[in-house]
């Protein structure tokens, strides 16, 4: 799964990294919880590819209640086709969660502990999402809700954990985000974990485990004696 992550960039590094032509103002973050708004490289349906703020959480357009999206903050990638909550996003509502890194936590006999995992370029990690548009009437606003597409570890994340965002390659976000109906058969290959190669992974304090803990300290290395 992926519960936390970070977003130490800023707008222009969405217009610069991701060729979007516009995108939002929006903080700095080192611990984004879920429900939080976060920024959303995504394509209109006249084909700009933009920046938008996003509750993560997805909200089916169908849902009654907007509740559902506590309980829908990742999808799995084995089961993203199936599922009625992300059968529809899957086939035209793609879309990538630029991250600077993400936490994930280790079982261990004193506890689970955080690992801040991150890319070893300096372009943010391009996390696969899926989003939709839900309102509470016909005369309401639209609300615009994501989630993260997982998968299974890769190599370096198999001692941490079982699970890790999927993350789509550069040169895969132009069919990632269309907003065509594609088939099954021409997303799955997309659905992967990053080549191990292109990240690095250290403990980190257990002080990440509150959600309103913030700041650049959260993601500096834990001491090898305290690891």
């Amino acid at each position: 799964m992926c519960g936390r992550y970070v977003i130490a960039y800023d707008p222009q590094t969405l217009v610069s990294g991701f060729s979007v032509v516009r995108a939002p103002p929006f903080p700095k973050r080192w611990n984004v919880a879920p429900q939080s708004e976060v920024p959303v490289v995504h394509e209109t349906r006249e084909g700009e590819r933009i920046a938008t703020l996003m509750r993560w959480g997805l909200v089916p357009h169908w849902a009654k209640d907007p509740a559902i999206g506590r309980r829908l903050v990742n999808a799995r990638a084995e089961s993203v086709f199936d599922k009625p909550s992300f059968r529809q996003a899957i086939r035209r509502r793609r879309c990538l969660l630029p991250a600077s890194g993400f936490y994930e936590w280790q079982a261990t006999p004193d506890g689970k502990q955080p690992w801040y995992v991150s890319p070893r370029s300096a372009l943010p990690f391009a996390m696969a999402g899926l989003f939709e548009a839900w309102r509470p009437s016909e005369e309401a606003e639209w609300e615009l809700s994501c989630c993260i597409v997982t998968t299974a570890a890769n190599p370096l994340m198999a001692p941490i954990h079982d699970r890790m965002p999927v993350m789509v390659a550069p040169q895969h976000w132009g069919r990632w985000l269309a907003r065509d109906d594609q088939p099954r058969a021409a997303i799955e290959p997309m659905l992967v974990g990053a080549d191990p190669a292109t990240m690095q992974a250290w403990p980190v304090s257990r002080a990440v485990n509150r959600a309103s803990a913030e700041g650049v300290q959260l993601v500096e290395p834990l001491p090898a004696a305290t690891a």
